[in-house]
């Protein structure tokens, strides 16, 4: 997903208006938005996913706090090792999407 929303900002970039008349404007304007609202179908389960894997790791935390076992530490540890990319992941889709407003709000007409 992060190659395809630096492609579509790249694409973005490049489009040159010149000779181009109002119909095609708005529909490539229609465009982006289907593609905005997708980006942020896309953040908002990667966002779901992320307080899931947050919650289980605080769960966790507190699990081998009390239960002091290899089972709850090696859980804490999976689970650390796998929010960091997930907060990755959102980080770059979050920017992405805000990436995105500017385009759609200075389109030419």
């Amino acid at each position: 997903m992060e190659k395809r929303l630096k492609q579509y900002l790249a694409w973005l970039q490049g489009l040159d208006f010149q000779g181009m008349d109002p119909e095609e404007k708005a529909a490539l304007r229609a465009r982006m938005l289907v593609q905005i609202q997708f980006f942020q179908h896309e953040r908002l389960i990667h966002l779901i996913v992320t307080v899931t894997f947050t919650v289980l790791l605080m769960l966790a935390v507190i699990g081998s706090c009390f239960y002091p076992d290899a089972f709850f530490f090696a859980l804490t540890v999976l689970l650390l090792i796998l929010l960091i990319p997930y907060i990755r992941h959102y980080y770059i889709l979050e920017n992405g999407v805000q990436k995105l407003y500017p385009f759609y709000d200075d389109w030419p007409q």
